[in-house]
């Protein structure tokens, strides 16, 4: 193989990142079943991670998932969470209810409290109560 074939083809990654992304904004978590997670991130372009990255998770369940996430995603793509979120459209693994999903909000920087604690008061003030906070 030459050195030109071995590289990866980065405008066929990017094309299927921007497809992977434009379905994603327009599913619905609750009618989703060929993959296992839906994401969304700020429209603008925001910062990427550190290597301290953070979660809150908001366990919830199939028939209020699609009503929750639809706040959690209007709300990520506005800039007002961290640098993605996402929904499961399956239980995850600690889950054992077949109807229970979770929603991830995650945070560039699990050490930074100040952005942690501004993330955890915008999904209050939009009326999800996150259930725990974990580094990932």
């Amino acid at each position: 193989m030459t050195e030109e074939q071995a590289k990866p083809n980065l405008d066929l990654i990017q094309m299927v990142q921007r497809a992977r992304m434009q379905h994603d904004r327009e599913a619905q978590p609750s009618e989703v079943s060929g993959v296992y997670w839906i994401e969304s991130k700020p429209l603008a372009d925001t910062p990427p991670p550190t290597a301290q990255a953070g979660e809150w998770l908001i366990e919830t369940t199939v028939s209020a998932v699609d009503a929750l996430w639809g706040r959690v995603k209007a709300a990520t793509e506005a800039g007002e969470l961290g640098y993605k979120s996402k929904v499961s459209t399956a239980p995850a693994k600690y889950q054992t209810e077949p109807d229970a999903r979770v929603i991830v909000a995650r945070t560039r920087d699990a050490d930074d409290a100040a952005d942690v604690a501004r993330v955890e008061a915008r999904l209050r003030a939009l009326g999800i109560v996150p259930t725990r906070y974990e580094r990932i």
